[in-house]
């Protein structure tokens, strides 16, 4: 079997990183900027798009802000921004922001070079597209979705209320700029939602078939940061916030390479379907679904369990040791005070089908490494209410 690894060409790392986005544009002869962002970034009391904005102008580099960005991003988004940047002159994109700015800014960049999906449904699952994305910086603000290095997003058909993630070479990011100042101001929500998806990368890319030598070191690594450093960077600890942002990117690294599973699989319709965040989706149903895979890991949780400072792990019986990684993960969801049911996100029991029939056919559920059936999907999400 030979493995392929699809990496950032740069990724610049610390405090101050976004400083370097002027000489990476330059380098490459790039004229002006498209950046990518939300309204709540983009307002000036935040202040967190005029970091780059004010840098880019100091550099003499001109840019076009695109602000209309919403989460779980629709189609419609999108396609406004394909026409907003066919009219503005760019030469390069930047994703400043969470999961959904660069989620679009992905998607404007590859269908600007394919313009034959500029439908943007039949990016779904594997994209096959024939040309490299229009150049992307990914600036994240957000420590979790680590699509800054990843060559997947997600779009939102709202039309059929369903979510599905695109999966393309093409659209990973030329460069990286992981600036822990800007992940800082992350409210407590957002970096406990955050990081329970960081943490879920990190664990599926670790357990999935497909997982080899390489990315198994990067996703443990970023477990064993995720254990030591969630809780304290929630509660506003910088130290602990700058290793969050770190270990978001070493998952995403991960992840992207080898997949993902059956979590994702059925977050992407709670948040398709009921707008429910992605990480708040993933925080639920983390552990559950870890339940349900532990007799297929080898033993692998006995990793899990030694990240998060579980005593025996090492030395206990596979099945006892298996049962206290899922505890340990279940008790961080906890004590983050994120949901534990789908019921508290707004799921019903007339949802279940729905939501299950999308999470079977999600691109990412191939990748668990227990191979479930609608049946049992359906009974996960009904022990979730």
């Amino acid at each position: 079997m030979v493995n392929v690894t699809y990496f950032n060409q740069n990724a610049f790392f610390g405090r101050g990183a976004i400083n370097e986005i002027p000489g990476a544009a330059k380098a490459r002869g790039f004229k002006k900027a498209f950046v990518v962002t939300d309204p709540t970034l983009a307002d000036p009391k935040v202040g967190t798009a005029k970091k780059v904005t004010d840098i880019l102008e100091a550099a003499g580099i001109p840019f076009e802000l695109f602000t209309d960005v919403r989460p779980n991003p629709p189609v419609e988004c999108i396609k406004d921004g394909v026409a907003k940047f066919k009219t503005s002159g760019a030469d390069f994109l930047i994703g400043l922001g969470g999961g959904s700015p660069q989620d679009v800014c992905k998607a404007i960049g590859i269908i600007i070079a394919n313009p034959d999906r500029e439908d943007v449904l039949s990016l779904e699952g594997i994209a096959n597209t024939k040309n490299p994305s229009v150049p992307i910086f990914g600036v994240p603000t957000t420590a979790g979705t680590a699509s800054e290095t990843t060559i997947h997003y997600v779009v939102t058909d709202t039309e059929h209320k369903h979510k599905f993630a695109s999966v393309d070479p093409h659209d990973i990011p030329i460069a990286a700029f992981v600036d822990p100042d800007l992940t800082d101001g992350m409210p407590r929500g957002l970096k406990v939602a955050t990081g329970l998806d960081a943490l879920t990368h990190a664990i599926e890319s670790y357990i999935t078939p497909g997982a080899w030598a390489l990315s198994e070191a990067l996703s443990l690594k970023a477990i064993e940061i995720i254990a030591s450093s969630l809780a304290k960077s929630s509660e506003g600890n910088k130290e602990a916030g700058e290793q969050m942002a770190y270990a978001s990117y070493i998952a995403g690294m991960a992840f992207s390479n080898v997949g993902l599973g059956l979590v994702h699989g059925m977050a992407h319709p709670l948040g398709g379907r009921l707008s429910v965040a992605h990480g708040v989706a993933n925080g639920i149903l983390l552990s559950t679904v870890m339940e349900y895979n532990k007799d297929f890991t080898g033993e692998k949780y006995r990793d899990i369990a030694k990240a998060f400072g579980v005593a025996d792990a090492q030395t206990g019986d596979l099945e006892t040791v298996r049962e206290e990684a899922v505890q340990a993960v279940h008790k961080l969801a906890v004590s983050l005070g994120n949901p534990t049911t789908i019921s508290e996100v707004g799921a019903t029991d007339s949802d279940i089908d729905a939501l299950a029939q999308d999470a079977f056919t999600d691109a990412n559920t191939p990748g668990n490494p227990r191979k479930a059936t609608l049946g049992d999907i359906k009974a996960l999400y009904r022990s979730l209410m």
